[in-house]
Parts: C-alpha cells; structure tokens; sequence
C-alpha cells in the first residue's frame, strides 16, 4: 500500500494532460490503488451545471453546497469565491485515495509531471516549481534542455511512460 500522494500535472491547453491522466488511473487503479482526480477549469468562466435541475435551483437560491445522489453515484456542486486546491483536496480526501491526481494548477507546489508539446512551452521548466518528471512529445525537444536537471525526462508517446512514472512516483514495482 502506498501512503496519499498528492501528484500534479502540468501542461498547456491540449498538451494531453487528460489522455495522460486517464492512462495513469487505469494503471494505479489495476495495482489496486484508489485514485481521485482534482481538476482545475482553466478556460474561464464556470464549468457547465446541469442548468434547471433542481441542484442548481438550490445553488440559485442561495444554498452554499447543492448535493446529488442516484444508484451510487454522487454529484456535489457548491459555490464560493474561490476555492484553493488545498480546499480542494481536504474534500475530495474524504474518499480516503491512496493518490490524488491534479490536473493543472501548475504553479502549486506539490509534486508534478510537466508535458511539453512544442518549443515555446519548455519555459515552464524555469517557471514551475517541485518537477519530478517531463513528458516531452518528441527528443528534439529534450536536447533543448539543461543536462543538469534533477528530473527524468520520459517521450510522452512512449509505450512504457505510465509504468515508468508509476515506479518514479510510488513504491510500486511492475
């Protein structure tokens, strides 16, 4: 058993941080980890409610957290100013994971894969904080980089990258 991890990635709009996250749960989830996803809505505004259901009737009229359930599955809306991703993860450690997986929120500090598509995104190296690995979509774009980095530095497109970021992040032996 692997104790809570918390693991962000970060990445730039289609640089394929959901694809990586969906391969990644798959993967924990098949070692028998239970995985939780925190994301963060990164295009403006707020991210779409089921609009006249009477959850968001409840929201409207002033409730602070409208909850859902039907045949197991929960669904929580709730409003606030903001909510910081440490807020964030106290609630969704409600569900006791052994990893809580971040989808952005690049410039947090905890722990976080960084997926470099192109050529302008390789500032985020400089720019962000606690990298443990990069996922870079092709090698011409890890020969631009400082050999000196104290993070691994793994092809996004790699048929072994998952297992290798899982062996990277936890004490998991494939």
């Amino acid at each position: 058993m692997v104790r809570q991890h918390i693991l962000q990635i970060a990445g730039y709009q289609n640089s394929g941080k959901t694809t990586f996250i969906t391969g990644l749960i798959e993967e924990l989830q098949q070692k028998g980890l239970k995985v939780v996803t925190i994301k963060h809505h990164g295009h403006g505004g707020k991210p779409a409610a089921a609009e006249g259901k009477d959850t968001s009737r409840h929201l409207k009229a002033g409730a602070a957290a409208a909850l859902v359930e039907g045949d197991g599955r929960l669904i929580l809306q709730a409003e606030s100013q903001n909510w910081s991703l440490e807020e964030k993860i106290q609630l969704i450690s409600f569900f006791r994971p052994d990893i809580i997986l971040v989808e952005g929120h690049k410039y947090e500090a905890f722990p976080k894969i960084v997926i470099i598509r192109e050529e302008q995104d390789l500032h985020l190296l400089d720019d962000l904080q606690n990298i443990q690995a990069v996922l870079f979509w092709n090698e011409k774009l890890i020969r631009n980089i400082d050999k000196h980095r104290a993070y691994s530095c793994l092809l996004f497109h790699d048929e072994n990258v998952i297992k290798e970021i899982i062996i990277h992040i936890t004490d998991i032996k494939s």
